[in-house]
C-alpha cells in the first residue's frame, strides 16, 4: 500500500536537523574521475529463506523472488498465474502477477522452490515540502548558516590541488542539465525508470489519469544535485558543498506507480549497480521506506562497496528511534538533521542500534531556518517547477551536504596517496571527526559533521 503524504518529509541532514544492463555514459573529454578501493567489509549477502513484508508500501501486481538455481520458466510454469517481467541481478526475477493476490503468490512461489519472495518496494522522497521562498540577497551563500555550521569555508581552504574529480551519483526525481547554476557540473544523466520516456531524458514523467504532481514533488533531485555541485562563482545562485571540486551523475529513479511517486526495488537496485559502475564515489539517496529487508536492495549496496563506492542515504523524517531503509543497512552512512541552533531536529530519525549516522544542518520549517538550493527552473507538460531557486528542509537535505564533504574527502586522499580510500576509510573520518568526538549517542549520532576537520585530521583520516 502506498504511503500517505504525511510519510514524505524532507530529510533534513543531521548536519543540522544488475538488472538489465545499461549502456555506460561517456564522460566529458578531459574528465579524470578518481580511483577508487574497494571496500574491505563488503561480503557477499546471503539472502534469507521465505517471505517479504506486504504490508509495506509495494508496487501492486509485481514480485521479486530469487529462484533458487530453479530455471524461471520451470518456476513460473509451477505457480498459475506469474510471468517473469524482468531479470535482475543475483538471480533475482521481477514477475508479474494478479493485483491483490501478491501473498498468495509469493506462498505458492516458495513452496514450489523459490528462496525468496518479496513485494516490489517502494521508497520515498524523504522532504518535508514548505512554501518556495526566493532569495533576496545577490549573494544567496550569505543565507546558507548552516554551511558555517559545519565549517564548510574553512574546508574549502583547505581542499588544495587535485589529481581527480569525485563524482557523487544522485538517485533522485527528475533534473534539468541546462539549469545555468547546475550544468557546469552536471555529467550526462540516465533515465532508469519505465516511465515511457527516453533513457537520456531527466524531466518528470507523466502522471497517470486521475493523478498530478504536488508542489515541489520533482524539483526534490534538482535541489539535492544543487546541495552537491551547484557552480560556484559564477554570479548565480548559491555555490554547492563540493565548489566546483565535484561532479553530479544524476540518475532519474522516481516514477508514477499508480498514484504513487515513488521507486521501487527494482529501479533503486538496478540505479545502485549503475552508479558504482560509473565510478561514482558516493551514491546519494535522499530517499526511504520503512520496509525492514529487501535482499535486492541490499545486495546492490554491497556490490557499490566492492566497487569503491560508499552509499550515502537520509535518515528519516518521522523523528522515531530507528533509521529508514536504505539508511539502516551495512555500509550505508545514514544522515541525519539538526537544528541550527544545536540538537537534533524534532522529525529527524535517530538510532540506538544503527551507529552510522552523522548530522547535517539541512534547514527547517521557520523561515530563518530554510536552506536554499535549486529548483528545475522550466515547466515540463506534466509539471510546473517551484522556479530556479527554492527554499527545502528535510533530511533529504542533510544527506547531499555529507555526500559532497565525502567526495572532498575522497579528492584530497588520493591526491595524497595516489588511490582513493575505501568506503569505510570514508565512513570512518567523517564520523571519527564530527562534533561528538568520535562517540555515538542514540539521539545524534557521531554529531554534527565538521567538514575542515575531515580535510585535515592525521588520526583518522590521513594518516602518516
Amino acid at each position: 500500500m502506498p504511503l500517505t503524504r504525511g510519510g514524505w518529509a524532507l530529510l533534513l541532514g543531521l548536519v543540522f536537523s544488475a538488472c538489465n544492463s545499461v549502456a555506460p555514459v561517456p564522460a566529458p573529454s578531459g574528465f579524470s574521475p578518481c580511483l577508487l578501493s574497494p571496500s574491505t567489509q563488503a561480503r557477499s549477502f546471503a539472502v534469507p529463506q521465505g517471505l517479504g513484508d506486504f504490508l509495506a508500501p509495494h508496487v501492486p501486481g509485481e514480485l521479486l523472488a530469487l529462484s533458487a538455481g530453479i530455471a524461471p520458466q520451470t518456476l513460473t510454469a509451477r505457480v498459475e498465474g506469474t510471468q517473469v517481467q524482468d531479470r535482475l541481478a543475483e538471480g533475482f526475477l521481477r514477475l508479474r502477477v494478479p493485483v491483490g493476490q501478491e501473498r498468495a503468490k509469493a506462498e505458492a512461489l516458495l513452496a514450489a522452490g523459490a528462496r525468496w519472495v518479496q513485494p516490489n518496494y517502494l521508497y520515498f522522497p524523504l522532504y518535508q515540502p514548505n512554501d518556495p521562498l526566493y532569495p533576496a540577497s545577490t549573494d544567496p551563500y550569505r543565507l546558507q548558516p548552516f554551511y558555517q555550521k559545519i565549517n564548510l569555508e574553512s574546508a574549502w581552504d583547505k581542499v588544495g590541488p587535485l589529481r581527480c574529480t569525485p563524482v557523487v551519483a544522485v538517485l533522485d526525481t527528475a533534473f534539468n542539465p541546462s539549469h545555468p547554476d547546475l550544468q557546469a557540473n552536471l555529467l550526462p544523466g540516465k533515465n532508469l525508470t519505465p516511465d515511457g520516456l527516453g533513457q537520456s531524458d531527466l524531466s518528470p514523467g507523466p502522471p497517470p489519469q486521475g493523478s498530478s504532481y504536488m508542489q515541489g514533488d520533482a524539483d526534490h533531485g534538482e535541489g539535492v544535485a544543487g546541495l552537491v555541485a551547484a557552480t560556484a562563482d559564477n554570479g548565480k545562485g548559491i555555490p554547492g558543498v563540493g565548489l566546483n571540486y565535484v561532479k553530479v551523475l544524476p540518475v532519474k529513479v522516481f516514477y508514477w506507480v499508480g498514484s504513487s511517486y515513488s521507486v521501487s526495488s527494482d529501479v533503486l537496485a538496478n540505479a545502485i549497480r549503475y552508479a558504482a559502475d560509473q565510478n561514482a564515489a558516493v551514491i546519494n539517496m535522499s530517499l526511504g521506506s520503512p520496509t525492514p529487508l529487501d535482499p535486492a536492495v541490499q545486495q546492490a549496496l554491497t556490490y557499490a562497496l566492492s566497487k569503491g563506492a560508499l552509499p550515502v542515504a537520509a535518515s528519516g523524517n518521522d523523528g522515531t528511534d530507528g533509521l529508514d531503509y536504505p539508511a539502516a543497512y551495512s555500509g550505508v552512512l545514514a544522515a541525519g538533521a539538526a537544528r541550527l541552533e544545536g540538537g537534533r531536529a524534532d522529525f529527524s530519525n535517530y538510532s540506538s542500534q544503527t551507529k552510522d549516522l552523522v548530522l547535517v544542518a539541512a534547514g527547517n520549517k521557520s523561515p530563518q531556518q530554510l536552506l536554499y538550493s535549486l529548483a528545475l527552473g522550466q515547466n515540463y507538460p506534466y509539471y510546473q517547477s517551484l522556479g530556479r531557486y527554492a527554499a527545502w528542509a528535510g533530511t533529504s537535505f542533510a544527506a547531499p551536504q555529507v555526500s559532497g564533504v565525502a567526495a572532498l574527502y575522497v579528492a584530497k586522499f588520493t591526491a595524497r596517496y595516489g588511490q582513493g580510500p575505501t568506503p569505510d576509510q570514508v565512513r570512518r573520518c567523517l564520523t571519527q571527526t564530527a562534533s561528538n568526538g568520535g562517540f555515538y549517542d542514540p539521539q545524534t549520532g557521531y554529531g554534527l559533521l565538521q567538514a575542515d576537520r575531515v580535510l585535515t585530521d592525521t588520526a583518522a583520516c590521513f594518516p602518516n
